[in-house]
């Protein structure tokens, strides 16, 4: 009997930052016939491709928005519903890679997206959370939403104000838990996650980080900055420390932001269920041949 075809189904590369995800999403494009669609909610802006490190290859969902749109995940899901299917309709793979692991659930996923907060909510739940500070409206969170509250970190500004801003609306930045922390897909699906020891992943992210400034990402920014931002694109990790801080010191903001956010992506690996890990300290080449090889055993 011949071994499954990994054609008309959907491959998930998930990681944190710097684990290498979309390379082995391109050496699994170059292995099969496949379409990659980006799970990341800051590459989905235009103008910052050094700073939210942009593929080259083609990839669905990557600088579709302009920087002032404010995005949100259930713009996102329709668009990734889109991309995925288009990719199977086809007869071809889709890869859906990505960091962000609510966006990955949204494209897999039919997720319940929450209602859109009243006009100006947003606005006043910031101006509340640095009055108050983290911790604070973190608190006043966790008493309206514990359920939102439990995924997120006091730090995460962007999100405790949407979490805050969503309950007014009556709805819950948590998606029910059935849908998000179960194996309920759209299409038959595999979730590889990327497996990387914090140490190399540490060094990774503090050598990726130079290699930013190297390449311009000073110029980008500033170039941006001359433009309207939406509240969502103003939470790209670098933008704040380029542009108040000099270059040594904004290296090394950027890294430890960095490193933090990949600390919280490696918790959702642990709850992504179905997950399947893939030691990644190797060549992306290898990464992808296991992957191909469990998907066709």
């Amino acid at each position: 009997m011949s071994a499954p075809d990994p054609s008309k189904r959907v491959v998930a590369v998930f990681g944190p930052t710097a684990s290498g995800k979309t390379r082995v999403a391109e050496a699994l494009a170059e292995r099969l016939p496949a379409r990659i669609v980006s799970a990341d909610s800051m590459q989905v802006y235009r103008g910052l491709p050094i700073l939210t490190n942009q593929p080259t290859q083609a990839t669905a969902l990557v600088a579709i928005w302009p920087l002032d749109h404010d995005g949100s995940v259930a713009e996102y899901q329709h668009l990734a519903h889109e991309a995925v299917d288009d990719a199977l309709a086809v007869g071809h793979t889709a890869v859906v890679v990505g960091g962000t692991g609510l966006y990955l659930r949204a494209a897999l996923a039919d997720l319940d997206v929450p209602p859109a907060p009243p006009p100006g909510a947003r606005e006043r739940w910031e101006r509340l959370y640095d009055r108050l500070g983290p911790e604070q409206t973190y608190a006043a969170l966790a008493e309206r939403d514990p359920n939102a509250a439990e995924a997120l970190h006091p730090n995460d500004r962007r999100r405790v104000v949407r979490a805050l801003e969503l309950h007014e609306a009556g709805g819950s930045l948590a998606p029910p838990r059935n849908r998000l922390w179960s194996e309920e897909a759209r299409h038959p699906t595999r979730i590889f996650g990327l497996d990387v020891p914090k140490e190399t992943l540490d060094e990774r992210i503090q050598e990726r980080t130079k290699a930013m400034f190297a390449r311009g990402v000073e110029e980008e920014v500033a170039r941006a900055l001359r433009t309207p931002l939406s509240t969502t694109a103003r939470q790209v990790i670098g933008l704040r420390e380029i542009a108040e801080l000099p270059r040594e010191e904004a290296v090394e903001g950027i890294a430890l932001r960095t490193r933090q956010y990949a600390a919280y992506q490696r918790k959702w690996m642990r709850r992504i269920p179905g997950l399947e890990p893939v030691p990644a300290d190797r060549d992306p080449a290898e990464i992808a041949a296991d992957i191909l090889a469990a998907l066709r055993a």
